[in-house]
């Protein structure tokens, strides 16, 4: 569960964009995929209807096909279990402002087709907050200010990536140090680092004690040796 934090001061068109190319983006089939936006004071507005807006747009269909932006999800299994999600999360309060179940796509009827889903308003008890659907879902959780939002990250499980969107250089530096996840970006939907850096997730994002990338996998594949050696003064010590 990737979340982003929108605070009012965001450029909201290219907030929009660029989360909505991370949450919808390969059918949100990706590890690092944005699936929960936590919207502050009047981007609850904004960014829902902006986000919604964007997602309605999106041309689906055969990713061979010119113009087309979003594909199908992997097998009709995933499909099945995306669309019972998205159920579950209606069941329990949730309010689907973007509905992508029992998507017909022209061409596509044998195809695992899921439009871009919208849910908002998110309840904290809801099932989807801790389970990642790994599907086109994008789902809206409101909070009143940087510090009710930052505590609902604490509360999830995973911690394996996190973003902030922001005009404001006080609130990412507050955010670079305290949200709670491994890998963390700014104004970027999807804060995947560079080979030479570690893949930090953080709480149930990670298994293990090491990291695959970056000094901790130098670490991992390394045999360190210990040497301890006295010399008396008339040994020779010449090679």
């Amino acid at each position: 569960k990737n979340h982003v934090i929108v605070l009012p001061d965001a450029d909201m068109k290219m907030t929009t964009q660029i989360i909505g190319d991370s949450a919808f983006g390969c059918a949100g089939q990706r590890c690092l995929a944005v699936s929960v936006a936590v919207t502050v004071g009047e981007a609850q507005k904004t960014f829902r209807d902006s986000i919604t807006e964007a997602a309605a747009s999106l041309r689906v269909g055969n990713g061979l096909d010119e113009g087309v932006q979003m594909g199908p999800v992997i097998t009709p299994q995933s499909k099945s279990r995306v669309e019972t999600l998205i159920a579950t999360g209606e069941k329990q309060g949730a309010r689907v402002l973007l509905d992508g179940r029992n998507s017909r796509i022209p061409k596509g009827e044998a195809g695992n087709f899921v439009k871009p889903t919208v849910l908002d308003a998110v309840p904290a008890t809801s099932e989807l907050t801790e389970t990642e659907i790994f599907g086109p879902v994008l789902s809206l959780v409101h909070a009143n200010d940087m510090d009710e939002a930052l505590a609902f990250l604490e509360r999830s499980p995973y911690g394996n990536q996190a973003s902030l969107f922001t005009s404001s250089g006080a609130a990412a530096r507050r955010f670079r140090y305290e949200a709670p996840a491994g890998n963390i970006g700014i104004n970027i939907g999807v804060a995947a680092p560079m080979a030479y850096f570690p893949f930090s997730g953080w709480k149930d994002s990670f298994f293990g004690i090491m990291h695959g990338q970056g000094r901790d996998s130098v670490e991992f594949y390394t045999e360190k040796k210990v040497v301890v050696e006295r010399w008396a003064k008339e040994h020779s010590r010449k090679f």
